[in-house]
């Protein structure tokens, strides 16, 4: 918000001024920064009345340059107004005819995304990028639909955009609570660029509080676990599946880790145990995990894999959509009604296998890799399995009682 501008017009003497005509410059000022440019006239330092900022006498060369002064004067009263912010900077390029670089939000975007692709694998994931990527669609299509224009200045990006943004992508576009809000933060970083380059004076999410809905985590129980290990399949694919699902139920890993993790990860621990360490893709954070004895025998089955001897790797683990069309028909064979995907085996390590076996918080978001123990506590969840069996220990003392 502009609270205060003028403009001065005055002489500037050089240091080396001993006399004749001075040039006349003039400054700019809006909320007390300044932007000084010459305005290649000049007048005798006797002749100048430094109140008025203009030339003394009625002779025709001092009205002549008056009006020169009057009429940039005007030039500055129409260069002030209009919505856009102004600074003395931007006055001062405006009066000598510097054309400014015009930042809008689609180009911004798409820079941003051009910059993610060239540092794919090194700082940034494919799934990542097209959340971007998919963002951008929206974006696009809701300036077209909203405003029937291809790109906007990032200036018009304001509080009422984010919230007309927010009801496009849940109206037209059918978006869950949930996935809205994340595209409402992916742009969120756009504009954390702009404000940081000072393209966007005010942030537009400084009010602006979406809130996410928790979700309903699917685990496997203990009861479920067991059956799942217990049984025994004729088809070989899904012998491998289970395996590899089961291995993730016990050390946590998602898929992109256990896809990428090498022999040389299996290591001997401080407690000479076998422990796997691992960096984290998603957030290149290291997990160290103790292998427990189901994950251990599942390696072993393994050794002597031809994928795991040609790729170096533990597991013989295939594409993340075979994994889950094979889960689907193993949860049949299992009796287990529920949607089986594989980044249950995670959700089902930080709940069943250790949170609710006792072990702390802390330790389950130092396995898991979380780089924050709030990610962790989304997990820490008592299931009803855990609390019936506290109720019969309860029940037992009250009945001795």
């Amino acid at each position: 918000m502009r609270t205060n501008m003028s403009l001065l017009f005055y002489l500037k003497k050089r240091a080396s001024y001993k006399s004749g005509p001075v040039v006349i410059y003039l400054r700019f000022t809006v909320d007390g920064h300044r932007a000084e440019v010459s305005t290649g006239k000049a007048c005798e330092p006797i002749r100048w009345n430094a109140q008025a900022g203009r030339v003394i006498g009625t002779k025709e060369d001092a009205r002549v340059l008056n009006a020169y002064l009057d009429k940039l004067q005007a030039h500055h009263q129409v260069m002030s107004t209009g919505e856009e912010t102004v600074t003395a900077e931007t006055l001062k390029n405006r009066f000598i005819g510097k054309v400014e670089k015009a930042h809008t939000l689609v180009t911004i975007f798409e820079d941003h995304n051009d910059k993610m692709q060239s540092l794919l694998g090194q700082e940034f994931e494919k799934s990542t990028l097209q959340r971007y990527k998919t963002c951008l669609m929206h974006t696009k299509a809701f300036l077209k639909l909203q405003y029937n224009i291809s790109d906007i200045p990032i200036s018009k990006v304001n509080f009422a955009f984010l919230n007309d943004f927010e009801y496009y992508l849940r109206s037209v576009r059918k978006c869950g609570n949930n996935s809205s809000i994340k595209y409402i933060k992916n742009l969120g970083k756009i504009v954390r660029i702009c404000l940081g380059n000072g393209w966007l004076a005010v942030d537009p999410y400084l009010n602006y509080k979406p809130k996410i809905k928790t979700v309903h985590r699917e685990v496997l129980t203990k009861d479920e676990l067991l059956r799942m290990r217990k049984k025994k399949f004729d088809i070989e694919r899904l012998q491998v599946v289970r395996d590899i699902f089961l291995f993730c139920c016990y050390t946590g890993l998602s898929y992109v880790d256990v896809h990428k993790l090498k022999r040389s990860e299996l290591v001997k621990g401080i407690d000479g145990d076998l422990w796997i360490y691992t960096s984290r893709q998603k957030t290149d954070t290291l997990s160290r995990i103790p292998v427990l004895p189901v994950a251990l025998s599942i390696i072993q089955d393994y050794d002597e894999h031809p994928q795991c001897i040609a790729n170096d790797t533990l597991l013989p683990v295939m594409t993340n959509q075979k994994l889950n069309a094979y889960l689907k028909e193993i949860a049949v064979l299992c009796k287990i009604n529920k949607l089986l995907t594989f980044h249950i085996a995670r959700h089902t390590f930080a709940t069943t296998v250790t949170l609710n076996n006792g072990v702390p918080i802390e330790s389950v978001a130092k396995m898991m890799g979380h780089t924050s123990i709030k990610t962790t506590q989304i997990y820490a969840k008592v299931m009803d399995q855990k609390v019936s069996e506290d109720m019969q220990v309860l029940r037992k003392k009250l009945a001795i009682g």
